[in-house]
């Protein structure tokens, strides 16, 4: 089954009730936790013992899912702050991105040797490290994605595919997500309008308004009948007003939602 959630990056200009009010409000099943340091701490890792109540009733009171978290950094006490608050709160994954540079194997040794360990660390805490490929760092496309599941083989690593990195990366996002659908057990999604530099204004990164076959990789995500969350993460939108933000979130979920809808997923 696939879910579809929204992380709360989108509202990092708000408070996290906010966040959860108007992801609830566009529709859907839940949430992924920002928790990325100098962009949007809704999850404070230094201080979570005191935030898990009240995000377990926020949870209910909106009747969202706490589908993920992103840490987004390997800095390892961190990590093990992130593992500690997604297994009190119950989240079942944990994103980073892989780190180091684009092209250098020393980094991506190193990287690579890292996230294993941390995987192994997670599956104590009954969680699953997820790492996607991000343009410039050393797990960037598709054949960088593809040695670090050969080398890495904990249980408590997965997958986390972003078609808009791919899609820079001068892929094919649908063909890439085929590859490695396998180790697959999160989706950070938003769409992009050019392969050149960031992601785009946060408008454009509204699914369906970028140049991504959206539905071709909802189509495949279904067909490999994988049970995965689909967190439309769509950052750079801090100095939004509120009603900027909340169409983003309505609008992304619409039309993913018809995708799910149109290959039968829903």
């Amino acid at each position: 089954m696939i879910k579809l959630g929204a992380n709360s990056v989108l509202f990092a200009g708000y408070d996290l009730d906010t966040a959860m009010r108007y992801i609830a409000a566009a529709g859907y099943d839940g949430i992924e936790l920002s928790a990325i340091k100098g962009m949007c701490e809704h999850l404070e890792l230094d201080n979570f013992q005191h935030q898990v109540a009240d995000i377990k009733a926020m949870s209910e009171k909106y009747e969202l899912e706490l589908l993920a978290m992103e840490e987004a950094s390997l800095d390892e006490q961190r990590l093990i702050k992130a593992f500690e608050a997604g297994a009190a709160l119950g989240i079942p994954v944990i994103n980073v991105g892989p780190g180091g540079k684009s092209g250098v194997e020393e980094d991506f040794g190193r990287q690579t040797e890292l996230l294993a360990k941390m995987a192994d660390k997670a599956t104590e805490y009954g969680v699953i490290l997820c790492v996607k490929a991000h343009v410039g760092s050393v797990i960037d496309n598709t054949p960088t994605t593809l040695r670090a599941m050969e080398l890495i083989s904990s249980p408590g690593f997965g997958v986390d595919m972003d078609p808009s990195h791919i899609y820079r990366a001068d892929e094919n996002p649908v063909e890439a997500l085929g590859a490695v659908v396998s180790r697959v057990k999160h989706v950070h999604i938003r769409d992009c309008v050019a392969k050149e530099a960031g992601p785009g204004k946060p408008e454009l990164q509204t699914c369906g308004r970028g140049n991504i076959d959206l539905f071709g990789y909802v189509r495949v995500l279904h067909e490999a009948g994988v049970d995965v969350a689909a967190n439309l993460e769509v950052i750079g939108a801090k100095e939004y007003e509120l009603a900027q933000c909340a169409t983003i979130a309505a609008e992304s979920r619409g039309y993913l939602n018809a995708c799910l809808k149109a290959c039968g997923a829903r």
